[in-house]
């Protein structure tokens, strides 16, 4: 009776793991329907919508996650945001992250590296300015090995110690010197909160900025919803987006834009905190993002979620959502 009953047992096993084969062969091929299904999305309305996805366990599987939620556009960190040195880019990596972006049809202008959030290239403190300055040069040259050339940071805080004027000034020469030192990467600078003392929550803030850097081929800015709405920028409002962008142009200059953050609010307008929330459940609202997707002045830039999510409305379902509130050309 043993051999019988370890034989039937092996059957058994064997069918178990056939049907376990045959389930996992049915989701991926699911998966693979989907993803079709939201790659079709891609560019839709001239709109590149994603996300900010992670980099664990290699940069390249960056990409993967960016199409495994829909996406057509996407931010990442180039390293660890605890450290101020880290292990140089693997060469490796580096080319398997190029490979990726082509076989999966993401154009590199589609690709926005999000800066350390330990860097203020306008810290009053020496020593915190230097070594903020050397990890901006670190970080574009990564662009530059991973193929990219767009780069977003927050400009900096001036600590409370010193002017506006002396910190635009300390952000304009760390630009000017990371430019001497790397080739072609354009420094995105992001419109803030205006929240403490950092700088670049007005749009005049970022255009005082820009007219110091000496290759202004290389500088840009990205503007985020939620910060914009929290520095007072009414986007809530009838035409707002549209009366934000007008004002944008008139003071900065639309040729400087060169990406979204799409984050709703959960702060009210003009509260300077910078509180992100899911597209829709904040104050800023549902209308303001169908105007955002149905903008032609939004065309072809990178619009990139970095909303906090919730379990069902994660970052598949947001995209989905923003791009169905796309009208048809």
């Amino acid at each position: 009776m043993g051999p019988r009953k370890r034989g039937a047992r092996k059957r058994k096993t064997e069918e178990a793991l056939a049907e376990e084969k045959e389930r996992e062969d049915t989701e991926e091929k699911e998966a693979d329907e989907r993803g079709d299904r939201r790659r079709k999305d891609r560019g839709k309305n001239k709109k590149y919508i994603g996300a900010h996805v992670g980099i664990q366990g290699g940069i390249w599987k960056a990409v993967g996650s960016c199409t495994e939620m829909g996406g057509s556009s996407f931010a990442l960190f180039l390293g660890s945001q605890r450290s101020w040195k880290r292990p140089a880019l693997d060469l490796t990596a580096a080319a398997k992250f190029r490979e990726q972006l082509s076989l999966q049809g993401f154009d590199p202008a589609h690709v926005l590296p999000h800066g350390s959030y330990l860097m203020n290239c306008g810290s009053p403190k020496e020593e915190v300015f230097e070594k903020s300055q050397a990890l901006l040069v670190d970080e574009l040259s990564r662009c530059s090995v991973l193929g990219l050339n767009l780069y977003n940071f927050h400009p900096g805080s001036s600590l409370g110690s010193i002017t506006t004027e002396q910190c635009v000034e300390k952000i304009a020469g760390a630009i000017n010197h990371a430019h001497q030192q790397t080739p072609a990467v354009v420094t995105v600078l992001e419109n803030m909160s205006g929240q403490g003392s950092t700088v670049g929550g007005q749009f005049s803030e970022l255009k005082s900025i820009i007219d110091k850097v000496r290759d202004q081929t290389r500088v840009g800015v990205c503007l985020d919803t939620c910060h914009a709405f929290a520095a007072g920028y009414n986007l809530a409002a009838e035409g707002g987006v549209k009366a934000m962008l007008n004002e944008f142009d008139e003071e900065v200059g639309l040729h400087y834009l060169k990406a979204i953050h799409l984050n709703d609010s959960k702060g009210k307008l003009g509260c300077n905190l910078d509180r992100h929330e899911d597209i829709g459940k904040g104050h800023i609202g549902i209308s303001a993002f169908r105007d955002i997707v149905n903008e032609p002045r939004l065309d072809n830039i990178p619009l990139i979620l970095e909303t906090p999510g919730r379990p069902g409305f994660e970052y598949a379902e947001q995209i989905e959502l923003l791009y169905s509130l796309c009208e048809t050309e």
